[in-house]
């Protein structure tokens, strides 16, 4: 387990086209229940904010996820980052795997799941990635939306419409997933660009969360508590009354305040250009 970065009530970041953008965020992660090792994984440095869940065996999942947001925890520090920076954190933490103690000989890999700062068409967005099956979910307005795609045996049989989504939760395959970073492979994210806007909170967990509460639970916890901590808090505490089998990590990120200094642009939103 490797944690990078703590929680901060109230960060200000200053975008090129002098736009003002101010967050919160808090993370947690614990082992759960069932878990003598934790590998799960977080950074939460403005502008990346991200969860890495690690398989492949104790030792290797650690190793795994932790090389993962190191890589990513590099661009901490700065106002925004894009597609090609997150895409070099993650070619660069497959190559550390690969020559890293702790890495077995069937190779270690570990989920990826995020969002950081960025800007599309100059206009400020959340840049959402994900390989694997830890995920990303929105709350803007009580509406609660998941923002990334299972990368899963049990994804695909539900798009197939072989198995429903409730279904899903307690098939055999539940924690196959079809995608991951490491295995000497390389590392293909999906990405989103999502509007930066004030009020919104965005939660990045590991499927340790998931496996526990439903989306509507996500949502009570998310809507009941207006403080990011104590919303992160009370998520890894549901889900660990709800039988904590796997590690359990979240980070919530809330947008207090966007001012801008220029008018935003007329017609389609820059953050729809990545969808």
């Amino acid at each position: 387990m490797t944690q990078i970065g703590n929680g901060n009530a109230r960060h200000r970041v200053i975008l090129p086209d002098e736009t003002e953008i101010t967050i919160s965020w808090a993370a947690m992660t614990d082992t759960g229940l069932r878990r003598e090792v934790n590998e799960d994984s977080f950074v939460a440095q403005a502008p990346i904010f991200a969860v890495a869940d690690g398989m492949g065996g104790h030792a290797a999942g650690d190793f795994a996820s932790a090389a993962v947001v190191t890589r990513l925890a590099e661009y901490g520090g700065k106002p925004i980052i894009g597609t090609p920076e997150i895409d070099h954190a993650l070619r660069l933490a497959v190559q550390d795997m690969g020559r890293g103690a702790g890495v077995t000989d069937e190779g270690s890999g570990t989920t990826v799941t995020g969002a950081a700062l960025g800007a599309v068409s100059d206009e400020p967005a959340w840049i959402v990635f994900n390989i694997g099956d830890s995920r990303v979910y929105r709350l803007v307005g009580g509406v609660l939306e998941q923002l990334t795609v299972d990368h899963s045996i049990v994804q695909e049989l539900v798009d197939a419409g072989q198995i429903t989504r409730e279904e899903a939760d307690t098939h055999p395959h539940s924690n196959v997933i079809t995608r991951a970073v490491g295995f000497h492979e390389a590392p293909i994210p999906d990405y989103r660009a999502v509007a930066v806007e004030e009020g919104m909170r965005l939660l990045i967990c590991s499927d340790g969360l998931t496996k526990e509460l439903t989306s509507y639970g996500i949502r009570h916890f998310l809507l009941a508590n207006q403080r990011s901590e104590k919303a992160a808090r009370q998520l890894v505490e549901a889900a660990l009354g709800n039988g904590g089998r796997d590690n359990i990590t979240v980070v919530v990120v809330d947008v207090l305040k966007v001012a801008r200094r220029h008018p935003p642009r007329h017609g389609r939103s820059g953050a729809d250009e990545l969808n």
